[in-house]
């Protein structure tokens, strides 16, 4: 399952929306709406699974999308 850690504008500011939280996470920031975006689906790679960051503008449009992959250990050297 792919989770989708989306950035959106709402009045007032920036929100943070994913199933994977209780509810949505505003700031009066994008860059800390964005911050937050990355640490969460950080933390979803962290425990195996991927994650989808989409950044939308205020006029609704796709800003940008950066995907966030579970880690994978890489195999040792002999």
């Amino acid at each position: 399952m792919v989770h989708t850690v989306s950035v959106i504008p709402v009045s007032g500011g920036w929100a943070v929306n994913a199933l994977a939280i209780a509810a949505p996470m505003v700031f009066f920031s994008g860059a800390k709406a964005e911050a937050a975006a990355r640490r969460l689906a950080e933390t979803l790679a962290h425990r195996g699974e991927t994650a989808e960051i989409r950044i939308f503008l205020r006029d609704g449009s796709l800003a940008g999308r950066f995907v966030c992959a579970p880690m994978t250990e890489l195999p040792m050297a002999s």
